[in-house]
């Protein structure tokens, strides 16, 4: 088991790393992210879409017959605290009118995150086998995460250097975390659970990508927007296909 631990903290600290040089990366060119930020969302709607609905929401539904009640919980949840947003937030503050833009994907992707932690944990449990099998298929889509996050953040009026710690703090951090936390309690998480937790977060994820990063980057009518989509799609099938 001590074994098992280490090797499951190690993979999550490598995913949290990784997502750390997107930022990093996208930060040092930042001229040349803020000229493609709608080639980057394009992108990762491709990812989080497809691999939601090809992976994550049927996986979900395997694992729990209540899956499905959770997942339109974790679309009809972001929602709400997009209209609280809007309403107590961006109205009252002209300036913050894109906070939104950046907020709940941050939020629906370090819940995401955290998840993930909980499936490093629960994979490397079951066999060192199936828990490199799980992070060579999550590892793919960290770098492009972490960029898109920070750039979400910068597009929604946050300053570079909080938007790269709340971008960290979102989308790298959340994973190590949430092993650390899921571990001790590794056997009392079941699949049952486990299939409802998938299920809430697949939900947010949709409305992440459905509702702010295609309508926002089908504002600016990029030349190459469906290239960049495709390639989101594309990378999403090897992570599926990866992780079977």
């Amino acid at each position: 088991m001590e074994n098992t631990f280490w090797t499951a903290l190690s993979t999550s600290l490598l995913a949290a790393l990784v997502t750390s040089l997107g930022i990093y990366t996208i930060r040092r060119f930042a001229d040349w992210g803020q000229r493609n930020t709608s080639y980057f969302m394009c992108f990762a709607a491709g990812v989080l879409i497809s691999a939601t609905f090809l992976h994550m929401i049927p996986k979900a539904f395997s694992m729990n017959p209540q899956a499905p009640a959770w997942l339109l919980a974790g679309f009809v949840g972001l929602h709400v605290f997009n209209r609280f947003l809007t309403a107590f937030v961006c109205e009252k503050s002209p300036q913050r009118k894109d906070y939104a833009i950046g907020v709940l994907p941050m939020i629906g992707i370090g819940f995401h995150s955290f998840i993930d932690g909980f499936i490093y944990s629960i994979s490397f449990t079951v066999s060192i086998f199936t828990g490199l099998l799980a992070t060579t298929g999550m590892v793919l889509h960290e770098f492009p995460e972490g960029i898109v996050t920070y750039l979400l953040l910068v597009r929604a009026g946050f300053g570079e250097r909080r938007a790269a710690q709340l971008a960290f703090l979102a989308a790298a951090a959340t994973t190590p975390l949430g092993m650390l936390v899921s571990y001790p309690f590794i056997r009392d998480i079941d699949n049952e659970l486990l299939g409802l937790l998938l299920a809430l977060s697949a939900g947010a994820l949709v409305y992440v990508g459905a509702t702010h990063l295609l309508p926002r980057a089908e504002q600016e009518q990029k030349r190459y927007s469906l290239v960049a989509l495709a390639g989101g799609i594309l990378v999403a099938l090897v992570v599926v296909t990866s992780k079977h």
